[in-house]
């Protein structure tokens, strides 16, 4: 299950949108103010950013300049907004939003813009992992003319460490993620799997960070 945080100080549409994702699948979690997003930022890990611009305390740019700028945060953000004007557009692009929508708007045409951006990993046929190519839809990693074949949850774990960019994950990020809340794996159970990625891919490409979990480095 995906991951969205709305920053959103008008309480009504707040509610209107976090509804129609939750009902389309998404985890919500909602934000009046900029300074309370932005903390939850810095201690969460999401899938997408939702964010208005004209919030109180931080607005939807500062935030974004700040982690892009200074985290280095690759999390997609898409900015919803009644800010109309050409320069707006073009200042929401330059501090590395991916996508920019005026209200008032569709609540199809955001999720279709949300999936557009989440689906960019699923979407290719190839993806390059250190000296690998990985084939997640045929969960095969290639090197040279040597084709490794993996358990489906593999694939899975592999496929999301690779759309984190280089963040760390937890144990918990990877059963919410690939597991949802039924059928729930032991954090045993993830070790294998993370040790039979890291027997083909070698220690140093899938980087156990101590007592946070994982990344690819």
């Amino acid at each position: 299950m995906k991951k969205i945080l709305l920053l959103e100080d008008d309480l009504i549409l707040q509610e209107i949108i976090e509804e129609y994702l939750v009902e389309n699948g998404y985890s919500v979690e909602c934000f009046f103010n900029g300074e309370s997003a932005l903390d939850s930022i810095l201690s969460n890990r999401y899938d997408m950013l939702l964010l208005d611009v004209n919030v109180p305390e931080i607005n939807g740019f500062e935030i974004v300049e700040y982690i892009k700028k200074e985290l280095k945060n690759t999390t997609p953000v898409i900015f919803i907004t009644s800010l109309t004007e050409a320069k707006n557009l073009e200042k929401a692009f330059d501090l590395g939003a991916n996508d920019y929508l005026k209200k008032p708007f569709d609540l199809e045409e955001l999720k279709i813009r949300i999936e557009h951006h989440l689906s960019k990993f699923s979407k290719l046929d190839e993806i390059q992992v250190a000296e690998f190519e990985f084939l997640p839809k045929k969960q095969i990693l290639k090197l040279g003319d040597k084709e490794f074949k993996l358990k489906q949850k593999e694939s899975q774990i592999l496929q999301f460490l690779l759309e984190q960019n280089g963040n760390i994950v937890s144990f918990d990020d990877i059963i919410f993620n690939i597991w949802g809340e039924n059928d729930m794996p032991t954090y045993a159970t993830i070790r294998t799997y993370i040790k039979n990625l890291r027997k083909i891919l070698g220690a140093d490409v899938i980087e156990n960070v101590k007592g946070d979990g994982y990344r690819i480095k």
